[in-house]
């Protein structure tokens, strides 16, 4: 099948499929897999424009809902964190977009600082594991008491007992503040507005969403559990994806060379499949070992900066 905007031929079922596998595994970790979606096109695909992260952003807006509603039906959405990482993001996204047709049509210079960003972000993630696992008999996590009270629930299979919600303890211009199965989180409100504002520029660029870097931040750098921000940085993606394609679409006529405005047709497809991808992974997320999610994510990272920084120097 030829995509006329993308410029490229290749067979509908390749890109369901290829992001139902990626989603399912990212979006246990709060990420919507656009960003691994991203070097996909580029290239494998070969689509190179401006417009592949416009079409990368629809695929967001496809593909995110169903995990987010899961997680709103499993009490684990942080609404204050949510909102926090929407109002950053959004300016971000809309500059980040501005930057990609107006200079950066050809992204080397700018992938080979994500990449440096995502490379130190994943040395922070593994560092986090590998302490984890030194003070595993020390003390119990909140995540671990999350997967005792699930196996707990399993063995149960009581249809009338539901898993303890997230509650909200405070939302301040300082402070949000949470209660997570019997421990209370806390971040700064205003260093959550400015680490979303930098991500939403770079998500802005590149058409990632920006759950690939906010969601590891969150849990290496404020120490949030993997299981009550994994929702929210899907939220987050999934609302500047919605400007970002409209900004995006709303350039094309000032760029008439260039292929600015998303491939519908293809970001659709790519769409759907993560679709199914996200539900079955925030569905599965709960029944997976926090650390098992954190080494997916780490895994993602180094891939990614691995080829950002290795093509730079090509």
């Amino acid at each position: 099948m030829y995509f006329q905007v993308a410029g490229i031929e290749v067979n509908p079922l390749v890109p369901p499929l290829v992001a139902c596998v990626i989603s399912f595994f990212t979006s246990m970790g709060g990420v919507s897999g656009a960003f691994l979606l991203l070097p996909f096109q580029m290239s494998v695909l070969g689509f190179t424009s401006p417009s592949v992260s416009a079409t990368n952003q629809l695929f967001n807006i496809v593909a995110i809902p169903s995990g987010v509603i899961r997680y709103m039906r499993e009490g684990r959405m942080v609404w204050p964190l949510t909102w926090i990482v929407v109002a950053g993001t959004l300016p971000g996204v809309l500059l980040g977009a501005i930057i990609r047709v107006k200079y950066l049509p050809d992204p080397k210079n700018f992938k080979f600082f994500v990449g440096l960003v995502l490379l130190y972000i994943g040395f922070r993630m593994v560092k986090d594991l590998f302490a984890s696992a030194k003070e595993k008999n020390k003390q119990t996590s909140a995540e671990d008491e999350f997967q005792a009270m699930v196996k707990r629930f399993k063995k149960k299979q009581d249809n009338n007992e539901s898993l303890p919600r997230v509650r909200v303890r405070k939302f301040s211009l300082t402070t949000i503040s949470y209660d997570f199965y019997g421990k209370n989180f806390q971040v700064n409100t205003l260093w959550i507005l400015l680490l979303s504002a930098a991500v939403g520029i770079i998500g802005g660029v590149y058409g990632i969403g920006g759950g690939a870097i906010i969601a590891p931040f969150f849990v290496t750098f404020f120490g949030l559990p993997v299981y009550t921000v994994a929702g929210a940085a899907l939220m987050g993606t999934f609302v500047t994806s919605v400007a970002g394609v409209a900004f995006y679409q709303a350039l094309a006529p000032f760029y008439p060379d260039v292929s600015v405005a998303p491939d519908w047709l293809l970001g659709f497809l790519f769409g759907l499949g993560g679709m199914v991808g996200m539900y079955l992974g925030a569905r599965a997320q709960k029944f997976m070992p926090a650390r098992f999610i954190k080494i997916v994510l780490a895994i993602c990272i180094f891939f990614v900066a691995g080829k950002y920084i290795w093509n730079f120097f090509k």
